[in-house]
């Protein structure tokens, strides 16, 4: 029986190949998304833990030193540290363009108690003239330690040395206000000593972040409550937790597309591995009948039987989990590598744990059982003496088709076709749903360039259409524009504001920064799907679908919006609209509105510009250094070129493995489909030849079946494709941003092409197979 298990599998190497490859997918996919998500996830909690993390993160104007103790006191505070913390541009030698900062205190007598920094190189600082800046940003623009640049410090330019770079928990996602993903080389973290920081902001005595570590066990929103109350005289904002610290949010984006990668595709794989398991076991057994009945009578008993052909299935199991467990290792370490330039952690748990290579060849081990468990029960239950003679022929009879084909005067070869889908309906459905299951797999994972390309042109082209914003903190009067169009190279400029507040609507709420909206902006505008500029009425709010979804509200309905700047009022706002937004939950309000509901004369927390050389304005950056008013710059054109590079490398890292998974479902139906029909139907296909019929007409019957399900299955796809891609981008949706459905009909073309392509390959390696038939062993009956 063992050998007999060897030659067999040896015999059905190519068939046996096919789904072992089907097989491989699905545990790569499990291995790549599945491991890397855990890999994330741990790397995050160690980091977290062995750096202390804090849970709860508050801000506020000037709070005094004092405070500290009464946070202190708040039941369930285990740990406070607090800190100074401002934005600022950093002149860098040879870049032309500015970057921003983001500046930390630092005391060298009393460390970090919380988010404690790791010291990657060098020293901290100790004297005035010195700072330590984050690895990437150090990395990104060649400075080494011992080198020189200049921060405007609330508008007095300083020079400091490096002395050290160094990382931290609270920036693994390091991205720079207004940023789409990581710029290293326009933003970056800065640890200065406190005096300078308290010297150059007026904080001596006073902090404006606090960062709070809470007893386990407690209740997180009870000290956020508490909390809120004590900062509120300061000017406090409202306490976030772990999961609204932007860092931490991005990392449970990323593990969550994970996570749904997971879920999504490797039961498809394993679905339609069980599917081929189950054509070419049932075959075998069909084709066996004799030895099965052989093997019986001369003593085997039926469950040894039962376990051969489920052993066939396991052997094929064994190379499909081999293959996957080496690709999908590969295909982790790669995607680590991939990570490593988004998410700046100073280790990274690589290793895939072993539950997830066990659960994986478990799954897989599971779904060829579950293919040859049918066809293995049935042949154990065969009787000697029933499975040592001739099956019963099959009961035809006239059907519609035949009466189809005559009316249409139909060749032979076609009408064997017709027969043959007619009277093997659930094969025939197998191999269709196969093939759609490919088709789908390329269409939900080919959407993602089209997405990309409208998120790229709404986002950048018709919304936020500036070549730079100046940031001002805090906000300085509308007039300051006049300073700013003073500028040189400076073609057009436009104010709005950010501003901070909890919208409520009943019981639920949601942290946003809303933005205000002039009637004639131009610049940074909010456009419908049409890509026409809407703005929002006169005491109107304007918001995303998903924050309209996330707080239960439509056009008309009234949002208690909490404001934690200006006069920190609530003020009761009407939804005026509900527009489509990629990044963040929007709120757009009218800059005339906000100005009256603060009472206050016209003001601005950025200005928006446009250049005469958005690639050359030299002189325009060495002017804004020097304003006083503006602590950070955001470059709009390096924002959008390094989007779109980084996008495109990754769309078509991703587009290319989802291609070959496709063809590889394809090869796998198509060629096992085809290789059953032929040793089914190589007596009829010897008849044929025997009859005068040519090579190429014998050959149409067989590749003529496969294609015509092939064709059939298109639509199918389509329609599962389509399902699964919006299944998708509900998966990947956040409050970061979201992923639109796009299908354009190139994307639907694409998937079929590939799809068409491998099947007829694999077709037609069969279809080979015609030619060398031996027509007299073939037409020998077996009785």
């Amino acid at each position: 029986m063992d050998r007999k298990l060897l030659r067999d599998f040896a015999r059905l190497w190519a068939q046996g190949l096919a789904i072992a490859l089907v097989l491989a997918a699905g545990v790569t996919v499990i291995i790549m998304s599945v491991g890397m998500s855990r890999a994330l996830n741990e790397s995050r909690e160690a980091y977290y833990a062995q750096n202390r993390f804090a849970d709860l993160f508050a801000g506020a104007r000037r709070a005094p030193d004092g405070l500290l103790a009464e946070i202190q006191g708040i039941p369930g505070v285990m740990e406070v540290d607090a800190q100074v913390r401002q934005y600022a541009t950093l002149d860098i030698p040879d870049r032309t363009r500015p970057a921003t900062g983001l500046l930390l205190s630092f005391s060298p007598s009393a460390r970090p108690a919380l988010n404690i920094p790791i010291l990657r190189s060098g020293n901290w600082p100790e004297r005035a003239d010195e700072v330590v800046v984050n690895e990437p940003f150090a990395e990104a623009n060649g400075l080494r330690l011992g080198d020189v640049f200049a921060a405007n410090l609330n508008g007095r330019k300083r020079e400091l040395q490096i002395t050290g770079t160094a990382l931290s928990p609270e920036f693994i996602y390091t991205i720079g206000p207004g940023a789409l993903m990581p710029q290293n080389e326009t933003f970056g973290i800065l640890w200065l000593p406190e005096e300078v920081l308290d010297a150059a902001f007026n904080m001596e005595g006073a902090f404006n972040d606090v960062s709070i570590a809470l007893l386990p066990g407690t209740n997180a929103i009870d000290v956020k409550e508490e909390l809120d109350v004590l900062l509120e005289p300061y000017g406090g904002r409202a306490t976030a937790d772990r999961g609204e610290q932007q860092s931490n949010a991005f990392l449970d984006a990323e593990i969550q597309q994970l996570e749904v990668l997971a879920y999504v595709l490797p039961p498809v794989f394993l679905g339609i591995s069980v599917f081929l398991v189950n054509m070419v076991v049932g075959r075998i057994v069909f084709l066996e009948r004799s030895e099965i009945g052989l093997m019986k009578a001369i003593g085997y008993s039926s469950w040894g039987i039962c376990l051969h052909y489920l052993m066939l299935a396991g052997l094929i199991a064994l190379v499909g989990i081999v293959i996957g467990v080496i690709a999908g290792s590969w295909l982790a370490q790669s995607m680590a590598a991939l990570y490593a330039t988004y998410f700046d952690f100073p280790f990274l748990v690589f290793g895939v744990p072993a539950s997830i290579y066990a659960v994986s060849a478990l799954l897989a081990l599971a779904a060829t059982f579950a293919g040859a468990l049918r066809s293995a029960i049935k042949a154990a239950a065969l009787a000697p003496a029933v499975a040592m003679s001739p099956p019963a022929p099959p009961n035809f009879r006239r059907s519609v088709f035949d009466v189809f084909a005559a009316a249409l005067r139909l060749s032979q070869p076609s009408r064997m076709i017709l027969r043959s889908l007619s009277r093997w309906p659930v094969r025939a459905a197998t191999t269709l749903i196969g093939v759609a299951l490919a088709v789908s797999t390329l269409v939900a994972s080919s959407f993602f360039p089209d997405a990309m390309d409208d998120i790229i042109d709404k986002g950048f082209y018709q919304s936020n259409r500036q070549d730079a914003l100046l940031l001002f903190d805090p906000d300085v009067p509308q007039s300051a524009l006049a300073e700013v169009q003073a500028l040189p190279g400076v073609l057009q400029v436009e104010p709005q504001q950010y501003h901070a507040a909890i919208l409520r609507h009943g019981h639920l709420e949601k942290r946003v920064s809303i933005s205000t909206v002039g009637g004639l902006s131009d610049l940074a505008r909010v456009v419908d799907d049409a890509g026409r500029p809407v703005a929002p009425d006169g005491t109107g709010l304007l918001i995303s679908h998903r924050l309209a979804h996330a707080l239960d509200v439509g056009i008309g309905d009234t949002i208690r919006a909490t404001f934690e700047s200006g006069l920190r009022e609530t003020y009761q706002i009407p939804v005026s609209g509900v527009v489509t937004q990629y990044f963040g939950l929007g709120a757009y309000i009218s800059h005339d509105h906000l100005n009256a509901l603060f009472r206050q004369s016209p003001r601005m927390t950025t200005a928006n510009v446009t250049l005469a050389d958005p690639f050359g304005p030299e002189a325009f950056n060495e002017r804004v250094t020097d304003l006083p008013a503006v602590t950070g710059t955001i470059d709009m054109t390096e924002n959008r070129m390094s989007f779109v590079e980084t996008i495109s490398q990754n769309i078509l890292v991703v587009t290319t493995i989802y291609a070959i998974l496709g063809s590889i479902i394809t090869v796998g139906v198509c060629y096992n489909a085809a290789r059953i029909q032929l040793s089914e139907r190589a007596r009829e296909l010897a008849s044929l030849r025997i009859l005068g019929f040519s090579k190429f007409d014998v050959g149409k019957v067989l590749v003529g079946e496969v294609m015509i399900l092939v064709l059939l299955a298109q639509p199918l796809g389509w329609w599962f494709g389509t399902e699964v891609a919006r299944w998708m981008t509900e998966g990947f949706s956040s409050d970061l941003y979201a992923i639109p459905l796009v299908l354009e009909p190139a994307t639907y073309a694409r998937a079929s092409l590939i799809v068409l392509t491998a099947a007829v390959i694999s077709t037609l390696v069969v279809a080979l197979r015609l030619s060398r038939l031996d027509l007299i062993s073939v037409m020998k009956t077996r009785e």
